[in-house]
């Protein structure tokens, strides 16, 4: 079985009788071609992504008693206390604890007191 890249030049390269200038001209649309394509794949899927986890990052920070807030499970509760790795909210008349990276929004921030 031939390897990818292998299997790329074969595939884009010169007939059997190119030149070698052909050959080498081949081989740099090939190269080109695949380093645009890394280049696309960052700008749209990793960048953003990165973007999103910092913004996410923030958000967790951030938090303080009194912020109403909403979980990943759809939970609307409001902050009574934070912790190192988890928080405390009220919603209704209960009481729940759970993990920082289960909230995804604050809708609306309290005061401190």
């Amino acid at each position: 079985m031939l390897s990818v890249p292998y299997y790329l030049f074969a595939m884009f390269g010169p007939g059997a009788g190119a030149s070698p200038e052909d050959q080498k001209r081949s081989t740099m649309t090939t190269i080109v071609m695949t380093v645009f394509m890394v280049v696309i794949f960052y700008v749209m899927l990793i960048r953003p992504q990165q973007t999103q986890a910092k913004k996410q990052k923030a958000l967790i920070a951030g938090l303080k008693k009194n912020d109403k807030v909403i979980t990943s499970s759809g939970i609307i509760g409001i902050v009574t206390s934070v912790a190192e790795e988890s928080v405390t909210i009220r919603s209704a008349d209960t009481k729940l604890e759970i993990q920082k990276s289960a909230i995804t929004s604050v809708t609306s921030a309290g005061s401190e007191s």
